[in-house]
Order: structure tokens, then C-alpha cells, then sequence
């Protein structure tokens, strides 16, 4: 039997053991909270801090393979446990390329790939080089650390410089600059790299945010011919540039001229990628799982259009969920809920996922059952 050690016990980790038990697999998760949301099906879990580096080298002891749920770890845990001859997947050296986000963009530059044009911010005195470059707005960003909007600015005047400097920290973390790009829409799109060197590309899917997080994701993405095939070339380069093993999600901008920008990418299953479990022949996850494991790779292809919402938290205390009678009277519909025992305001409790004979028809059964069910 594989044993598989995930860092984070988060939904994603979740997830990616569901997938996996079809398979007889075991799982050792290592996560802070005693009652995360995968301590109920994990068959181990190490109860510790992130940054605990003997906790995480005890992880890599009790199994065959490592991997993560999000990218904000310790590389030098993840470099130690190579050097005591752990395999995990993605490498100490993707996550090192990706984690910082200027680091993220050099790469990306230096293999051909399109982002939006950005600079570093060395200190006060950056901003001026900034407002000549970029005018306004721009966004102002922190290299590390930033997630569902955390992390970013926008600049709207030289009067909201200030402002945004000392809501980033005022220096105490690494800042970038990067031009406002006036996108038509906001895409991303899921590709799979096994360790035997298969890629899996996922379709394009369509992405909607409400305050910096992600609301709604539609699939197939309503895109040109022409922008689609872009994304799709761009999601098998970036892969291999990367040398990223398992699962990478790369955020897209597409502008009014149909043209495509990488925003930015994470190394794991990603939020908009939940489509998958009910839309695709091989869910993100089943494929993180054979990938890191050197299997070969399912289809990931649509198998009917697919909408997926989000349900976010509005307010703070327990967790109690209501209305799922009256949800499930809707065919096609899927609930997952995450198993967060406390729900905070703008905190990622579970999603809805739809499937129909249109992205419209499935976007519509999502939405009517966000109206009836409340966390």
C-alpha cells in the first residue's frame, strides 16, 4: 500500500484523499488544527505548525511521497527532505520559483511566457520609477504571502501610495510593482505533469471574484479559438518550465484584443479547479495523486458544461449548515462541504457544483442553490 504525506490539512488535501481512496491508498497529513477539514478521513495526522521543520521531516519518514496543499511552507523543509533522499512532489525547486512572485514572473519572462510588465519596489523612492512606468492605477503586491486578494493594492493616485506601502507592511516584506491590465476576463486553466513525463492539459474555465475571492468558475470558458489555444500552449510550456510534478494552476488574464497574460501560478489543486470532481473524465486531484506517484495520467477532458460556486462565509461563529433539503432537490447538483468547524467572514466553507446541456443551465442550478443554502 502507497503511503502519501500532505502538508496541510486544508479541503484540498481533502480532496486530493477522497480521490485517492478508490486506489487503497493511506495518507499521514500534517496541519495545526486537530480538527482540519481532512482529520476525518487521514489515517495519520501530525498535529504542528508549518514552519515546524522535525514535524515535517517526521511526515517524510512515514511515507513514500510528499506533497502540499499550498504553496506559503518552508523550502528548506522541503530541500532537507530531499537530501535525506524523500521524494516530493512539486520539488523544493519549483516551489522556490513560483513561491516568490518576482522570482515567479523572472521565470516566466525568461522562457518566452506573457505576463503584464512589473518591477520591484527596492523602497519609497521606487514608486516614482513606478508612476513613470505604469501611470495609474498599478498594482502594488507582496512578493511572498499573498492569497484570495491578501497581499495586493491597487494604486489609484500618487495620494494613495502611502496608504497602500504601509497596508503592505511598509518594507517588512518584499514589494512589487506591476501595470494595470484592463482584462475582458479572468481565466485559468489546470495542467498535470506525472513524474513519468505525461502532461494532461484541462480545459480553459472561466473565473469570476467577489472581494478578491473566487465567486463562480464556468466551464468551457467563453473565449475565442484563438485564446484558447494560447492558454492551452502556455499551460504545457509553463509545466515543463517549472519542472513541476502533480498539479499547477495558472491564473490568465485574457484582454479585449484576445490576447493572454499569466497573472500568476500555483504549484496544487487550485479553487477553480473543484469543476473537475463532477465535470471532467479525471478529476484534479485523481491526477495530482497519479502524478506524483508516477502513474499515468487520466483524461482530463469536459465531459458536460460545468459551473461551480463558492460558499463563502458571511459572518463569524460555528459552522452550521441549512437548506441543503431544499438544495438537493435540484437535479444535477452537487454540495461539498469543507467540515471547517468555525466560519469567519470571507472564509471558504464548501461549493456547488453543476452540470447541463449549457454552461448557462448549470450556472443557473449553482446560483439558485447558493439562495438556499447558508453556513
Amino acid at each position: 500500500m502507497k503511503r502519501i504525506g500532505i502538508v496541510g490539512g486544508g479541503q484540498l488535501g481533502k480532496m486530493m484523499i477522497l480521490a485517492a481512496k478508490y486506489l487503497d491508498y493511506s495518507f499521514v497529513i500534517m496541519d495545526p488544527v486537530e480538527r482540519c477539514p481532512a482529520h476525518s478521513i487521514a489515517d495519520e495526522h501530525i498535529v504542528a505548525d508549518f514552519d515546524d521543520v522535525d514535524a515535517m521531516l517526521e511526515l517524510a519518514k512515514r511515507v513514500d511521497v510528499v506533497t502540499y496543499e499550498f504553496e506559503h511552507i518552508s523550502v528548506q523543509a522541503l530541500q532537507k527532505m530531499e537530501e535525506q533522499g524523500h521524494r516530493v512532489y512539486p520539488s523544493s525547486e519549483t516551489l522556490l520559483r513560483i513561491q516568490n512572485k518576482k522570482n515567479q514572473k523572472d521565470w516566466l519572462r525568461s522562457h518566452g511566457l506573457p505576463v503584464p510588465d512589473y518591477m520591484e519596489i527596492t523602497g519609497p523612492e521606487s514608486f516614482a520609477e513606478a508612476e513613470r512606468r505604469y501611470g495609474y492605477p498599478y498594482v502594488l503586491k507582496t512578493c511572498t504571502g499573498g492569497y484570495d486578494g491578501k497581499g495586493n493594492a491597487v494604486v489609484r493616485s500618487k495620494d494613495a501610495v502611502a496608504e497602500a506601502y504601509e497596508a503592505l507592511g511598509a518594507g517588512k516584506l518584499p514589494l512589487m510593482a506591476e501595470e494595470w491590465v484592463p482584462f475582458e476576463k479572468e481565466v485559468s486553466i489546470l495542467v498535470c505533469q506525472s513524474t513519468n513525463g505525461e502532461v494532461a492539459v484541462f480545459p480553459v474555465a472561466e473565473n469570476v471574484h467577489k472581494n478578491n475571492i473566487l465567486d463562480e468558475t464556468t466551464v468551457p470558458a467563453v473565449i475565442s479559438e484563438g485564446a484558447r489555444r494560447q492558454a492551452m500552449e502556455i499551460a504545457e510550456k509553463a509545466v515543463r518550465a517549472f519542472h513541476a510534478y502533480g498539479m499547477l494552476c495558472i491564473e490568465l488574464f485574457v484582454t479585449k484584443d484576445q490576447k493572454i497574460l499569466v497573472n500568476e501560478l500555483a504549484p496544487r489543486p487550485h479553487n477553480s479547479g473543484h469543476y473537475t470532481i463532477e465535470g471532467c473524465y479525471t478529476s484534479q486531484y485523481e491526477n495530482h495523486i497519479r502524478a506524483i506517484l508516477g502513474l499515468p495520467l487520466g483524461n482530463p477532458d469536459l465531459i458536460r458544461p460545468t459551473a461551480m460556486k463558492n460558499l463563502i462565509g458571511a459572518r463569524n461563529g460555528k459552522a452550521n449548515v441549512q437548506g441543503l433539503e431544499e438544495a438537493y432537490r435540484l437535479p444535477n447538483l452537487k454540495v461539498h462541504i469543507y467540515g471547517k468547524e468555525m466560519v469567519s467572514a470571507g472564509r471558504k466553507m464548501g461549493h456547488l457544483t453543476a452540470t447541463g446541456d449549457t454552461v448557462e443551465e448549470a450556472l443557473d442550478t449553482v446560483r439558485k442553490a447558493h439562495r438556499m443554502i447558508t453556513i
